[in-house]
């Protein structure tokens, strides 16, 4: 019986891993272990970036960032070239100032500011004081234009209210003056207005306006003041004018007590100066009733 060799079936060679679960944490642990630090990332402050020797410049302080600074800049580079008006400082002289005055177009001279004021009027001299200010002032030609029309309009405004309060004055004061005198209203008017004319001046009387918006020639208190010193004086050449007669009530009521005594023309409707006499009568009565 022949011997027979049993062979094992060769087996393979495969490498042994071997897993130490243990061994692969530590592993592990040691690579993160040597990895750099993560850093945060920080905003950079603009004045950190600043050289030491421009911190202190005034012009810096209103930027906070890169980006601003930036756009100042590229601003400022366009204006290169362009005609430039420094504005003064605090320190600044007069003469400082004046020259950026002349460079915006205020006049050299007082006498050059010109003005287009076709439909109103300025008094010269007052005219010449005001160019004399403008110019003192570095005011442009059109703003000083402007100011004067402003003043005109509202002089003008001033002045239409002034002639209304006048006239409302006027009336006021001849109401109750025509109260008081009655028939010998015109007469006293008249004579006080002869006497302070006389005394005072047209010019005075006209233009002189009280706290209470009349003028002094209208005012009630100064022409009962001149009508009273007017009585005193009536034989007085200036009172009596040019001798115009003034009737007072009593003068009226014995006109008409003549003009229809029984037998007058009045009464007779045929006689030639009948209408002539009824005319006279009615006149004479208006007088009465408006005094």
């Amino acid at each position: 019986m022949e011997n027979q060799t049993t062979e094992q079936p060769a087996q393979s060679e495969q490498p042994t891993v071997v897993q130490n679960n243990t061994e692969a944490t530590a592993e592990v642990n040691t690579v993160l272990t040597n990895q750099e630090p993560v850093t945060e990332t920080k905003e950079t402050n603009f004045k950190d970036l600043i050289p030491e020797s421009f911190k202190e410049e005034k012009s810096l302080e209103n930027f906070n960032n890169m980006e601003d600074f930036v756009k100042s800049y590229l601003h400022a580079q366009k204006l290169v070239g362009a005609d430039k008006i420094p504005v003064p400082n605090k320190h600044a002289t007069d003469e400082d100032w004046n020259e950026v005055f002349k460079k915006l177009g205020a006049p050299s001279n007082p006498e050059d500011y010109k003005y287009n004021l076709k439909d109103q009027e300025m008094d010269t001299k007052q005219l010449s004081e005001f160019n004399q200010t403008a110019h003192r002032l570095g005011l442009l030609p059109k703003q000083a234009e402007g100011l004067i029309k402003f003043y005109n309009e509202l002089n003008g405004n001033i002045a239409s209210n002034q002639e209304d309060q006048a006239a409302e004055a006027q009336l006021a004061t001849e109401t109750e003056l025509k109260k008081e005198y009655g028939p010998q209203f015109a007469k006293r008017l008249d004579q006080a207005k002869r006497l302070a004319v006389n005394s005072l001046g047209q010019d005075f009387l006209e233009n002189t306006y009280l706290k209470d918006g009349s003028r002094l020639g209208d005012n009630l208190t100064v022409i009962k003041a001149f009508s009273d010193l007017a009585d005193k004086l009536s034989e007085d050449p200036i009172i009596q004018g040019d001798g115009a007669s003034y009737m007072t009530a009593k003068d009226i009521e014995k006109e008409i007590t003549d003009l229809t005594q029984e037998g007058s023309p009045y009464w007779s409707k045929t006689h030639p100066n009948h209408q002539k006499s009824v005319d006279e009568v009615l006149k004479l009565r208006e007088m009465l009733s408006n005094g």
